[in-house]
């Protein structure tokens, strides 16, 4: 990495809040890797706290937060966004997620150093309908500004086609796929056992998991219905069905309800948001993602990297990630899905394993977390070269 200043460019990066979700980890990531005699980082959280927060200023990167609720900032907030951003005097502004986007590029109207802003945008939109309202104003707004910003970072082609669509049309466009720690997620037996102890299983019980924050999107209705109709199909063996991430637990009255209708109750495990991820994953025999919309998949491709075969929804860049190592199926489909279990569970373990073998080789050969950071270097060199 080069860097032909005398000090580190610093990157001043908006984002949305830093709860540990999808595009907040892939921060984290990128800025626990970034080279700190090339880069300094700081963080702007509009909302307060987060899990994350700590985590990020472990690091050595300042966090600043503006207090924003209820996604609408009120007139100090607003003030105090815009004097922090001043103060920092960034050679590069970098907006995460859309309400951090539309932060980054109204805020630098008002600065008064002109200074390159990327958006970075995590979402596939396939229908403004699947926002909440505000959100649609906020995307329908960035989008008209983004003719004023100097680029914009997709995670999936499919998300820069669909945004373009929509009047995203910055000078210069990228895609960069999320980048995933192959160190930090491994396959695990010592995890496998262990999960299963903790959840009351035997070594022998056959785990099928959805990872994901409850959420429409997520579509959580098609997991449990698929699991239903799985244990229908095949009653005789040992399946558990595992859920995790945020607002998934006994309390979530929608989940719960779901499932004593559906009689999953004692094959169904709700583990709530939870921060051994990488073990959780290698303890699955199948990874599942039940979603209508999404971009890049994190969730799966921490599962491939951990050896664990797919089942996912064709959405986003699913088809691109997984490739010839798992299963697609149509989104809002239970029985597809249903059956690519099946044929998964029909492969037996030695099947699943030499699988699950595929998956990773595909995460460490295309989507290494060192890949990750050589694209994003090389991005911020071209892009501040020509400002």
């Amino acid at each position: 990495m080069s860097n032909s200043k005398k000090n580190p460019i610093k990157i001043v990066h908006v984002t949305t809040d830093l709860a540990a979700h999808g595009a907040q980890m892939v921060l984290y990531r990128l800025l626990s890797r970034l080279n700190r005699d090339c880069y300094e980082s700081v963080v702007i959280s509009l909302m307060e706290g987060g899990q994350l927060l700590e985590e990020i200023e472990s690091l050595g990167v300042s966090v600043y937060t503006i207090g924003i609720k209820n996604g609408i900032p009120t007139p100090a907030q607003t003030y105090l966004l815009i004097k922090t951003l001043s103060q920092l005097e960034a050679d590069l502004i970098q907006g995460w997620m859309y309400h951090g986007n539309l932060a980054a590029q109204v805020s630098n109207f008002f600065v008064s150093r002109n200074i390159p802003v990327v958006l970075n945008i995590h979402n596939c939109l396939y229908s403004l309908e699947y926002e909440k309202k505000m959100t649609g104003y906020v995307i329908q707004l960035s989008a008209f500004l983004s003719r004023w910003a100097t680029a914009i970072i997709f995670v999936s082609e499919i998300s820069k086609h669909q945004h373009e669509q929509l009047g995203y049309l910055p000078p210069n466009t990228i895609v960069i796929p999320n980048g995933i720690d192959t160190c930090q997620f491994v396959p695990s037996q010592k995890a496998r056992s262990a999960i299963r102890t903790e959840l009351g299983l035997s070594n022998h019980s056959l785990l099928i998991g959805l990872i994901a924050r409850f959420h429409p999107m997520k579509d959580h209705e098609t997991f449990l219905k698929a699991a239903s109709l799985l244990l229908e199909q095949i009653p005789g063996l040992d399946i558990h069905f595992v859920l995790a991430g945020k607002g998934v637990n006994w309390e979530n009255t929608y989940l719960s309800k779901s499932i004593t209708q559906l009689n999953l109750t004692k094959r169904t495990h709700l583990l709530g948001e939870r921060n051994d991820i990488p073990s959780l994953n290698a303890a699955l025999d199948i990874a599942s993602l039940s979603s209508y919309s999404e971009a890049f998949p994190n969730v799966i491709a921490e599962a491939m990297c951990c050896g664990i075969p797919c089942v996912a929804t064709d959405v986003g860049d699913s088809a691109y990630l997984i490739n010839q190592t798992g299963y697609l199926v149509p989104p809002r489909n239970p029985l597809a899905l249903a059956n690519a279990w099946k044929e998964v569970i029909d492969l037996g373990q030695e099947g699943r394993i030499a699988l699950g073998n595929l998956a990773r080789d595909r995460i460490i050969h295309k989507f290494s977390l060192d890949h990750f950071i050589v694209q994003y270097d090389t991005f911020y060199q071209t892009i501040l070269s020509k400002n």
